[in-house]
């Protein structure tokens, strides 16, 4: 029975220990000049239903560098478009190669095709979840500052699929995320951890990130939801993060953002500009660990790490 990644509340703490301590690995061999080419013959499918920029770049890139081979699917290229099933896409697809990749809405959908797949299903990004940008992360924060167990991490803005990941993880890895979001922008109670000691809620921006070691945001045009922009600009004008909210923060507080980035929005140049930003790192952290994430799921773990 083969694995699959489509929520971090199926993981275990040590599998995504694994998967960190193992990433920071392939990067350090990579940036070493060590070429690992494992997946020689190996096919990667990337079924893209939204735009992406860094989620395409990623997993070609990576399965490139792992000796593997990636093909492109948009929805509007494929018979999905007429109306083809999910589920028949699944079978016909899954038969042909070795690991795919959804970036897709509905959770409901990627789960559909999960389970008539014949081999893993990586989730991509869905409207509720977005696992991989997470654990890149996470492996962006315990490079520069160490285990992230205790730590406290602090979300402004909307809740949305990343914020999600966020609290799911953080009840599986020991950590706490402080939240701060506009008013009817808060998290479903649908999608959180039961563990509700792992999240609280602050006012303002600024009560949030007291004492945090990591401040995050995302932009107000999140994927998957299609309510008037102005509207949601406008209701969440406040929750921008800015040298105010960071000076709320330790003083090594380090600031992250999944991009794409709109500065004088979400964030402000200063911050996402600044000494305390790691969005670069953290962009390019997706690569390596998805690149553990795909080596775990076709090859099982591997004990060298």
């Amino acid at each position: 029975m083969h694995k699959n990644f489509l929520c971090l509340k199926d993981c275990s703490a040590d599998e995504l220990n694994y998967l960190l301590r193992r990433a920071i690995k392939l990067k350090s061999r990579f940036k070493a000049g060590e070429v690992y080419r494992p997946f020689e013959g190996k096919v990667l499918a990337m079924l893209f239903e939204k735009a992406s920029t860094r989620t395409r770049v990623s997993f070609e890139a990576g399965m490139a560098q792992l000796g593997g081979t990636s093909i492109y699917l948009n929805t509007s290229e494929t018979q999905l478009k007429n109306e083809e099933t999910i589920e028949d896409t699944a079978r016909a697809v899954s038969r042909m190669v070795d690991l795919v990749m959804i970036r897709t809405g509905p959770h409901s959908r990627l789960e559909a095709f999960a389970k008539e797949s014949e081999v893993p299903v990586i989730n991509g990004l869905t409207n509720d979840s977005h696992p991989c940008q997470v654990m890149g992360d996470i492996m962006s924060f315990i490079e520069k500052r160490g285990s992230i167990k205790g730590a406290v991490v602090t979300w402004i803005g909307d809740a949305n699929n990343v914020l999600y990941s966020w609290l799911y993880v953080a009840s599986i890895l020991g950590f706490k995320v402080h939240i701060s979001a506009p008013p009817g922008y808060s998290i479903n109670p649908t999608q959180v951890p039961d563990n509700d000691d792992c999240y609280d809620f602050f006012l303002s921006p600024k009560e949030a990130a007291e004492g945090a070691d990591l401040v995050t945001t995302d932009n107000w045009r999140s994927c998957g939801y299609d309510e008037n922009q102005a509207k949601r600009q406008s209701k969440s004008a406040r929750w921008q993060v800015n040298e105010t909210v960071m000076k709320a923060a330790k003083p090594d507080a380090l600031f992250m953002h999944c991009l794409p980035a709109f500065r004088g929005q979400e964030v402000s140049s200063e911050v996402i500009d600044g000494p305390q930003s790691v969005v670069w790192d953290e962009a390019e952290n997706r690569l390596h660990f998805q690149k553990a994430l795909m080596e775990y799921l076709l090859l099982g773990r591997i004990e060298d790490v």
